[in-house]
């Protein structure tokens, strides 16, 4: 599936709001959100969650067959409209060339951006990565007023440029704001399953 990917920017003509999704686990339940951002204001508009039984096992590389389902459920319960899709994972940074930012991109067919926290294939040249080629698969961003950083790669229907531009656009400290408050909101359901025990 891979060469169905463009990296060919086709952003809406009036960017109004920018996606952003995670999803972690607890035992077997996998819990999603997607988060829609006003793109100006850098304001959350509204949140949705999934919350269903892990069905994949994690394998590296193949994180897409994992969590794709619940994270597109998510976003799909938005109803979002004129948007771009930022994803807690790896686009063309990919082995494959084809991460999980890229299988949510072709499913929704929309401008989507992968964003990771650690690299996963190829080779750190400046502020690039690139591949056995040298062809750049990634940028790597220094997040505000701290050593950490990210890696910005295509998802879909974007160019490395313009994504990078978006991301910069809505970085915080802690990462992409919609990516930011998606975790977080992940990051509190597992907390109230956890207390509750109510897991699969």
């Amino acid at each position: 599936m891979a060469p169905l990917v463009s990296e060919e920017s086709k952003l809406p003509a009036n960017l109004v709001t920018l996606v952003g999704c995670d999803a972690t686990y607890v035992t077997e339940t996998t819990l999603a959100a997607a988060t829609l951002v006003d793109y100006d204001e850098l304001k959350l508009v509204k949140v949705s969650t999934v919350t269903e039984k892990t069905r994949f096992p994690y394998i590296a590389g193949l994180l897409a067959f994992r969590e794709a389902p619940s994270v597109l459920r998510a976003i799909q319960c938005l109803k979002a409209k004129s948007y771009v899709c930022l994803v807690d994972a790896h686009g063309r940074a990919h082995p494959r060339k084809f991460g999980l930012a890229c299988f949510v991109g072709l499913a929704l067919d929309q401008p989507t951006i992968g964003v990771a926290k650690n690299l996963l294939y190829g080779r750190i040249s400046g502020n690039i990565v690139v591949d056995k080629q040298g062809e750049s698969l990634a940028a790597i961003i220094r997040l505000p007023d701290s050593e950490k950083t990210i890696y910005v790669s295509v998802g879909h229907k974007i160019s490395l440029r313009d994504a990078v531009k978006i991301v910069e656009h809505c970085l915080t400290r802690d990462g992409p704001l919609p990516i930011k408050l998606a975790h977080e909101e992940v990051s509190r359901r597992k907390w109230l399953l956890k207390k509750s025990n109510q897991v699969f």
